[in-house]
């Protein structure tokens, strides 16, 4: 009896928080993994550090390939070279507060870049005679300033050049469905966090702050608008939908979302209660961290997904919030191990939120 073909899959944005779920998600399944990065002066790799070995030692179902959304060119010939069965466009520039200073940049990766690659994949799926799948990831973003709570019938009413990006690349992904064919899902995922976060993203830098703030590391964090509210879920459940949505028997857009509704302020206090630390006493607000057009209130309602893929979301509010803290404070714990050793460390106060 011969074993069935190993499923392959290709990653834009394999570095960031959802890639590496995700990797870990599709290699927990038996795929082999390849994902594009972007050559730097120094690796960025962190989040996958635990997964990859060096190819030379021994066969590794993740291989990493320079690439780089703005280059259409390579992203056909990967494409081409690996064969990928499904393919996942995770990459993008995606802080909302930054996409307000670097607005062309970021149309340019998130909504352009999304073109490059969905033209690549048309391409591929028409030379190789096969019937591969693509995910685009879209963003609650999107929906903006529509009234919660919000599916996919929800008009989308974008608020920053994120979301804008985010809207084009999404109805790209709808076009090329419909005209061709093409077997294109796209997520609209709510905010979904975890301990692999990036630090400039608001859940991050606050627990990360807190665990610098309870070990005396750091004084004072710096917020932006604390009573903007949010929908938020663990990135590991969220991967998982995409996945789910590939393996569909039909292509579609799906809200993916908790139906929670929470403020970055209640987000806050939970975390500070978990650390043990009066964030009244160490908090400040500073108005560069305020957007020029505000997201009030995102709150998802996933019923499709949760019918149609049988998707739900296992983790909880209180159980993402107490991981990243949890997390945060050993890395603190760390930091002051370091201190103590007569080590400088670089103060964080968050560049951005």
């Amino acid at each position: 009896m011969t074993e069935a073909p190993t499923k392959k899959a290709l990653i834009c944005g394999i570095t960031g928080q959802d890639g590496s779920y995700l990797t870990e998600l599709l290699i927990s399944k038996g795929y082999e993994v390849h994902g594009v990065i972007r050559r730097t002066s120094t690796f960025n790799t962190d989040r996958l550090d635990h997964i990859y070995s060096d190819p030379h030692e021994k066969r590794v179902p993740l291989q990493l390939h320079f690439g780089d959304l703005a280059n259409a060119a390579r992203l056909r010939h990967l494409m081409e070279l690996i064969q990928p069965d499904e393919i996942y466009n995770l990459g993008a520039q995606s802080h909302v507060r930054v996409s307000f200073d670097q607005a062309e940049y970021t149309a340019d990766i998130v909504a352009t870049g999304a073109l490059r690659l969905l033209e690549a994949f048309r391409d591929y799926a028409r030379e190789s005679g096969k019937q591969p799948r693509y995910y685009q990831a879209g963003s609650s973003e999107m929906f903006g300033a529509s009234a919660p709570p919000q599916n996919e019938a929800t008009p989308f009413y974008p608020r920053s050049p994120y979301a804008v990006s985010k809207v084009a690349a999404h109805w790209y992904g709808v076009n090329q469905r419909e005209a061709y064919g093409l077997f294109i899902s796209n997520g609209i995922l709510f905010n979904h966090e975890s301990p692999r976060r990036g630090e400039t993203f608001v859940t991050r830098k606050i627990t990360r702050a807190l665990g610098r703030i309870k070990l005396g590391l750091q004084e004072k964090l710096y917020l932006g608008n604390l009573d903007a509210r949010r929908d938020w879920g663990h990135a590991a459940d969220y991967v998982r939908a995409m996945w789910m949505m590939l393996q569909h028997s039909e292509a579609g857009d799906f809200v993916v979302a908790t139906g929670g509704n929470y403020s970055v302020r209640e987000f806050l206090e939970l975390a500070a209660s978990y650390a043990g630390v009066d964030w009244e006493k160490c908090v400040e607000k500073d108005a560069r961290y305020f957007r020029p057009t505000e997201v009030d209130s995102l709150q998802g309602d996933s019923s499709k997904a949760r019918r149609v893929l049988g998707w739900e979301p296992e983790i909880s509010f209180d159980e993402l919030v107490r991981s990243m803290v949890d997390h945060d404070m050993e890395l603190a714990q760390q930091e002051l191990t370091l201190v103590r050793a007569g080590h400088k460390v670089a103060p964080r106060g968050g560049a951005h939120g």
